[in-house]
């Protein structure tokens, strides 16, 4: 994350900005919530797994809303605030934040200050070496980060993120001081009803707060959260050696696991750095509720059926009619004249052949058939079930159904949307949704 200001030269600040064009999805854009009244406050960054981004500068609202449909991101990095932000930021307002937070971005706010005197660059401001004025100073910055965040209409109980850069562990005076600074800008953030965050190279301040944790509990306020810099490609929150405590474990990581790259979406283009986000409850599964007593519809595989069908696909078939008003009928497991009828009503209103027989398109816009939100990787709910077992039943696999949006259903998403001849964006956009409802 180096968007700060150093001695010997600064940063292209409008760089995540100036590749940008202006070419964005509108037919897709239109399904986004209204922006907030005004006066309301958001939480960030709320309970997330999945993909993230930060840039130097806030995005405008035609880029955002153009990434949130074509992009595999959901969170986003913003510079709220420190005396070594660089960047411009025009777009960055409360009411920029509120309208995101509706929007389903995940925000990540952070505040970037004082550097350590031992970091691997120079910086036009340093900590002081003196550990009680080094824990007053990370004091007095989560002050001004905490006022930041409110006039930007981020509330109480949100987590605020210091970006402490690379710096040299050797020098005792030198991590003991930025242990100290970072251990009052977790206190004072706590007093002010904010979570704490810590940026840093996995091998710079994490490894120190993990060390510190462990060797010498209590000395030093841990950060509820950290976020490190480790550029080894991997979208996951596994560290090595460095971090072997059990603290943030439980999603409290953020892994920036790519730095400084170009990326294009809906003809959109960003220089940012890539992350994996793991925080507040994750995004978790959840079994299936039995829609009837004693029937599974999340089956293996979703075999064609017609009259004289027996077994459990049947009985999943007739509490899917049942469940969607096709039919009053009890699942009994036989697919009798009853069924047909029920099968061939819903193939009228499913607008695909009517033959009364259970065949794979009918099997598809029936699972599928419902609300259209947008899912990517991280969703939750009813919604990406029904996605799971439509692409099932359309691409004649065995898809998961647990009701979260993993990489692995995303990659299913974008098999289904390659066959299709769709844009494949991994998302189960409106367009997506189409055309599962349409049998595929």
């Amino acid at each position: 994350m180096p968007h700060v200001l150093t001695r010997l030269a600064v940063l292209a600040s409008a760089a995540a900005l100036s590749l940008a064009t202006l070419s964005v999805p509108t037919a897709q854009a239109t399904d986004q919530a209204a922006a907030p009244r005004a006066g309301s406050t958001v939480q960030v960054p709320g309970s997330f797994t999945g993909y993230g981004f930060d840039a130097c500068s806030a995005p405008s609202q035609q880029v955002m809303d153009a990434w949130r449909v074509a992009s595999p991101y959901s969170a986003v990095g913003i510079y709220i605030s420190g005396s070594l932000r660089t960047c411009p930021q025009d777009q960055l307002t409360a009411d920029w934040v509120r309208t995101q937070a509706r929007r389903g971005w995940h925000l990540l706010p952070i505040h970037v200050g004082p550097q350590a005197s031992c970091a691997k660059k120079e910086y036009a401001l340093e900590m002081s070496l003196d550990r009680a004025t080094a824990g007053a100073q990370g004091r007095a910055e989560a002050r001004s980060a905490v006022a930041a965040a409110r006039s930007l209409a981020i509330r109480r109980g949100s987590i605020l993120y210091y970006d402490l850069e690379d710096y040299d562990l050797a020098p005792d005076d030198c991590r003991q001081a930025a242990l100290s600074f970072l251990s009052g800008w977790t206190k004072q953030l706590h007093a002010q009803g904010f979570d704490s965050g810590v940026y840093s190279s996995i091998g710079a301040a994490i490894t120190s707060l993990d060390l510190a944790d462990r060797v010498s509990p209590g000395s030093y306020a841990m950060p509820d959260d950290i976020w490190f810099a480790w550029e080894n490609g991997r979208a996951n929150t596994r560290t090595d050696h460095r971090v072997q405590g059990k603290r943030w474990d439980r999603h409290a990581r953020i892994h920036q696991y790519e730095l400084d790259t170009v990326k294009t979406y809906a003809g959109t283009s960003m220089q940012i750095d890539l992350n994996w986000v793991d925080v507040g409850r994750g995004s978790v599964g959840s079994p299936t509720r039995r829609m009837c007593p004693g029937v599974d519809v999340d089956l293996r595989r979703y075999p064609t059926l017609r009259k004289g069908s027996r077994g459990a696909a049947v009985k999943a078939a007739q509490c899917q009619l049942r469940k969607q008003r096709f039919t009053r009928a009890r699942p009994s497991g036989r697919y009798d004249a009853g069924t047909v009828k029920a099968v061939r009503k819903a193939q009228r209103r499913l607008d695909v052949r009517v033959t009364g027989r259970l065949d794979r398109r009918t099997w598809v816009a029936l699972l599928s058939r419902g609300s259209r939100p947008l899912l990517k990787v991280g969703s939750t709910g009813d919604p990406v079930r029904r996605t799971q077992r439509a692409l099932g039943a359309a691409l004649g696999i065995r898809v998961r159904v647990d009701g979260l949006m993993s990489p692995r259903t995303s990659k299913a998403v974008a098999r289904f949307q390659k066959r299709e001849r769709l844009t494949r964006t991994g998302n189960v956009t409106t367009e997506t949704w189409q055309r599962l409802q349409a049998g595929g």
